[in-house]
């Protein structure tokens, strides 16, 4: 049986979410707020919990699409599929199953994720090739493809523009909440929306991790142009989340743009092009947040913001190397400010930087400058890092990059979950 925590019915505190940008609000409604998408999930019998376990979402109306897959170069049978449905830059639809990742299934495995595809096809009478695939869970065992065939067939019966939120249920696995966020902006006068929807809790290491992220919007571009937003925001956002420095089989992040929001085309170097992509800049780091949040066995968010580095290469190789420093991560646990680890995991990280020009602070606390320690209240820096959000900030006095990664802390936990996972 899968190890599950309990559910809680709130993603992150509202008080712990990122400031939005000026002229962006936050929107109800999940991966169905933008016009045009319906969606469902329902409870198939994959997953041994009787939890929902099989997802789909719709677009009404034709979409561009783009994705970003894991770099693992052992692929689950989906993200295959998928990479080549996505060819064209078309897709009408995305299914999805939890319980089972679909990876290591050889031949099998190619044909039931493009049967899942076949399937929805069939339903919404599209072709195969506008439907994306997604799988995530245990590796190596086959698809009760019975049970996922009706799952699918169910699904299809009750698509509707309420069913965002069973969708962000439906593709947890090891997850302790569902992650989904959703924001209305202006396009040339016109209000549009952009949403988006995670799973990922364990196996997080990207270039990428085992997430799923689907994310819609009924903004209107090219599939260039999508393609090339869709890389900017992975890059400081997903591709900056650790849990625990595995990369998956199965990581995919498909975003479908359908242009119902009746703005015109975004063109390239329109400033509307620019809040498009403040939009998904925001709502994916939102999402790489909550993942990191809700790491396995997790208790506390850890954000690492690197400034000063000579590019923005080494600030992203800095902020990971602590967000992923397993020593870090247990000191973070036990409330522990050894600031010597953050240094180490810098030294290690490939970063161009002198030491003796680095600056260290935990939360507002700071410990290190000019080469040495610094004094500071091991009381105080003790009592912040108890509570449930920790930000480590080194400025490394070498440039004028910066970046952030998201981990969190290592816990007993996690060992529990893992240690048992498919049992």
């Amino acid at each position: 049986m899968e190890q599950e925590q309990a559910v809680s019915p709130n993603p992150v505190p509202p008080e712990q979410s990122p400031a939005l940008p000026p002229g962006m609000i936050r929107v109800e409604g999940g991966i169905t707020a933008p016009r045009g998408f319906l969606a469902a999930g329902v409870q198939a019998g994959i997953r041994k919990n009787g939890k929902k376990d099989v997802a789909l979402i719709y677009s009404e109306v034709p979409a561009q699409a783009a994705g970003v897959f894991t770099t693992n170069r052992v692929k689950a049978a989906p993200v295959l599929v998928s990479m080549e449905h996505l060819a064209a830059g078309r897709l009408r639809a995305i299914v999805a199953n939890s319980g089972n990742a679909n990876a290591c299934t050889g031949e099998p495995g190619l044909r039931d994720a493009r049967r899942m595809a076949a399937l929805v096809a069939e339903g919404l009478e599209l072709d195969a090739t506008e439907v994306a695939v997604a799988s995530t869970g245990v590796i190596g065992v086959p698809l009760p493809m019975e049970r996922v065939e009706d799952g699918v067939r169910r699904a299809l019966a009750v698509l509707s523009r309420q069913g965002g939120r069973d969708v962000a249920e439906a593709i947890m696995t090891t997850d302790t909440r569902p992650k989904e966020v959703a924001v209305e902006f202006r396009l040339g006068g016109q209000p549009a929306r952009l949403a988006g929807v995670a799973k990922g809790s364990g196996m997080i290491r990207p270039n990428m991790a085992t997430m799923l992220s689907f994310i819609t919007t009924d903004a209107r571009l090219s599939p260039d142009l999508l393609r090339g937003c869709v890389a900017a925001a992975t890059e400081d956002s997903f591709n900056l989340v650790t849990v625990d420095g595995d990369t998956s089989t199965n990581d995919c992040v498909l975003v479908l743009a359908n242009g119902a929001a009746g703005a015109p085309p975004i063109e390239p170097e329109a400033p509307e092009l620019a809040i498009f992509q403040q939009a998904l800049d925001w709502v994916t780091r939102w999402l790489a947040r909550s993942i990191a949040r809700d790491g396995e066995g997790a208790t506390k968010l850890i954000e690492v913001v690197v400034s000063g580095a000579r590019s923005l290469e080494d600030a992203r190789k800095a902020a990971m190397a602590v967000a992923n420093s397993p020593l870090v991560k247990t000191a973070a646990a036990g409330a522990d400010a050894n600031w010597g680890r953050i240094l180490a995991a810098l030294g290690y990280s490939g970063a161009e930087f002198s030491p003796e020009r680095t600056r260290v602070k935990l939360g507002p606390w700071a410990v290190f400058a000019g080469g040495v320690g610094l004094p500071f209240s091991e009381e105080g820096a003790r009592a912040y890092l108890e509570g449930s959000e920790i930000r480590i900030e080194a400025d490394l006095g070498a440039g004028a990059a910066t970046a952030t990664a998201w981990g969190c802390d290592l816990t007993g936990d996690y060992v529990k979950i893992n240690g048992s996972y498919r049992t």
